[in-house]
């Protein structure tokens, strides 16, 4: 007959097996979730020179969930589109420090897992100007006008986005990018746009993140139909 003593080592001796194949059970079939995405938040930092802002990462794991990435992480720099030093980064902390204007691409990286962010350092300024005033162009598919916007002796062309309005709404058939080669926004009008023998004319608008300034900037585009 067995004892009340031998019947509780039995029952703990199943009580602990039980245990270890649970543990071992929870082993194999539960795997700390990894990163699978990291994204930088704001998307599209802008900072002024002299200004700092702290950016964040974001993960999304291999369980779907998203949180914010805290441990692990270091934030890199790099393609000044100037040239020169735009901006510093600690590695450590996500703190971005503008130093000239330019773009430079952020990356987050974390258990072999990066993010990428473009980053803005806009010098402040409280006027600008669009040269020229007016200008006009054809609508044949290829040609294009030309801006230069500036700051005093500071070339801005490259910082700004041009956006054509008609209207007071936005003209999403012309379409204005910034050209390296000279230094200088181009806005081409889509084929079609203005129909043959007649002219439409459309507010180049300027938008700067350092514009201190009240006054809309802006030209005016006159497109022809092609003859």
């Amino acid at each position: 007959m067995v004892s009340a003593k031998q019947a509780l080592r039995v029952i703990g001796a199943v009580v602990a097996l039980a245990a270890l194949a649970l543990a071992l059970s929870c082993t194999g079939f539960f795997v700390n979730p990894t990163w699978t995405a990291i994204t930088i938040q704001p998307p599209n930092p802008t900072v002024a020179v002299g200004y700092t802002q702290t950016l964040t990462a974001w993960g999304t794991d291999t369980n779907g969930q998203r949180s914010q990435v805290t441990h692990n992480i270091v934030w890199d720099l790099s393609g000044a589109s100037n040239g020169g030093t735009v901006a510093t980064l600690n590695a450590s902390t996500g703190v971005l420090t503008g130093v000239a204007p330019g773009t430079v691409t952020v990356t987050a990286s974390s258990e072999g897992i990066s993010g990428t962010a473009t980053a803005t350092v806009a010098e402040e300024v409280a006027s600008m100007t669009i040269s020229p005033a007016t200008q006009s162009v054809t609508d044949d598919g290829s040609s294009y006008a030309t801006y230069t916007v500036t700051s005093g002796n500071t070339n801005l062309s490259s910082l700004v986005t041009l956006t054509a309005y008609q209207g007071g709404t936005a003209v999403t058939q012309i379409t204005c990018a910034y050209d390296s080669a000279s230094n200088s926004q181009h806005c081409t009008p889509a084929s079609g746009l203005v129909p043959t023998g007649s002219s439409q004319t459309y507010s180049i608008v300027v938008t700067y993140a350092g514009y201190t300034g009240t006054s809309q900037v802006s030209a005016t585009l006159t497109v022809n139909g092609p003859a």
